[in-house]
């Protein structure tokens, strides 16, 4: 329908313009006519025929050549039925053909020379489509161009780096994964072990003494707990189904908290616990989650800083507020940091109870400053440093 519209439009509008410029006889006026029609009537046939053979063609050039063709043809037709009317002399009309027939060789050719190029462009863009469809998401088309093809390529480069990135963290994922389901063996079989051997020893009475073995035993249970607690306090709030409730609260006075609760365990360790607040930093935020995190800090930080050394709370206030754990261990490597605040990574492979955790203490303090909506990071050595910054604002974790 829009074909014979443009036709019809077409010619209305060749007949008006031969109105206004030549001022035509009646005769002229129907032979012209005649000629428009024709030209337009081919030209409709044209536009509606040739996107069927373009769709079924399986080449691209036959469809250029068509075009090329049956453009020419119409043109060609309203020339020499004008210049048979305009011309007396046999040789004009013969020289206008020839030109005319220069002129089918050379759109002929030119729509050859066109489809080439544009037909090795979309047979990369096709061998590019079927290589992703493989596996081969590294592959690109190859193509720049400005038109719709070039466009075209692009949208299918960037749907093949989606594809990759998007695959490339399913593999981080399904790694992630494997690693923490095999920490989590880990982590449970050294105590359960441990525990299985103490109670089989009191049970047959071969324990030569009970009662450091009841010590053992405790201290094993004591692991199983704190671990499956963390675990489960990771999941809870991964999924944001812990509500924190925020207030006005001094985080110095929550620092100081924190330094009190893990003074004795400093203290076994010849670590001295150090608070630095030039001034008091009060901000809206849950107070109960900053002091986890900062225990958690100083738990890892006690854990690694040498005997006779300290460890330092820095407090300041920019926009909100910012704490800095500092130890003078041998810090975070380049090569761990990027991993350091993962669930169950730990700077050192053999995983000690007596040197470190189930390697959650980090992952869980980044869980908790990002439900503040706060961040957190870690600085390369010498020397343990974390910090994170928490906002001056409200923010509370819907369930």
């Amino acid at each position: 329908m829009r074909a014979v519209l443009a036709s019809v439009a077409a010619v209305l509008g060749g007949l008006a313009l031969f109105e206004i410029t030549m001022q035509p006889s009646s005769s002229e006026r129907v032979e012209l006519g005649v000629i428009f029609v024709v030209m337009g009537v081919t030209s409709a046939l044209a536009a509606v025929f040739l996107p069927i053979m373009a769709r079924r063609s399986r080449r691209l050039i036959t469809t250029l050549f068509a075009l090329s063709l049956v453009s020419l043809v119409i043109a060609a037709f309203g020339l020499v039925v004008t210049a048979n009317r305009m011309f007396f002399s046999e040789h004009d009309l013969i020289l206008l053909l020839v030109v005319l027939g220069f002129g089918l060789f050379a759109s002929l050719g030119f729509a050859l020379s066109a489809s080439t190029t544009l037909s090795e462009d979309l047979l990369r863009m096709k061998d590019t489509t079927r290589e992703v469809a493989r596996g081969d998401l590294g592959a690109r088309t190859q193509v720049e161009r400005a038109d719709e093809i070039g466009q075209l390529a692009q949208g299918i480069n960037e749907m093949a780096e989606r594809l990759e990135e998007a695959s490339s963290a399913r593999l981080r994922e399904e790694a992630r994964r494997r690693q923490f389901f095999a920490s989590v063996g880990h982590d449970l079989r050294t105590p359960l072990t441990s525990a299985q051997v103490a109670v089989e020893a009191l049970r047959d009475g071969v324990a030569p003494d009970p009662e450091r073995y009841y010590a053992s035993l405790q201290q094993d249970l004591h692991a199983l707990n704190s671990l499956v607690d963390d675990l489960f306090l990771l999941a809870r709030i991964q999924s944001g189904d812990i509500v924190f409730e925020t207030m006005s609260t001094d985080i110095t006075d929550v620092a100081d908290e924190a330094i009190e609760v893990l003074l004795p365990v400093a203290t076994k360790r010849d670590v001295a616990l150090v608070l630095d607040a030039p001034s008091r930093v009060v901000i809206d935020t849950s107070p109960e989650a900053v002091s986890r995190v900062l225990r958690n800090l100083l738990d890892n930080a006690v854990r690694h800083a040498p005997s006779g050394s300290a460890v330092r709370v820095e407090v300041t206030d920019g926009d909100g507020a910012v704490i800095s754990v500092r130890d003078d261990g041998p810090g975070f490597s380049r090569e761990f940091i990027g991993e350091a605040f993962e669930s169950f990574s730990r700077s050192d492979p053999a995983r000690d109870r007596e040197t470190g955790g189930a390697g959650l203490g980090l992952a869980i303090a980044e869980a908790f400053v990002e439900a503040l909506d706060g961040e957190i990071w870690a600085d390369l050595g010498p020397g343990g440093t974390v910090t994170f910054h928490l906002p001056n604002r409200s923010f509370v974790r819907q369930e």
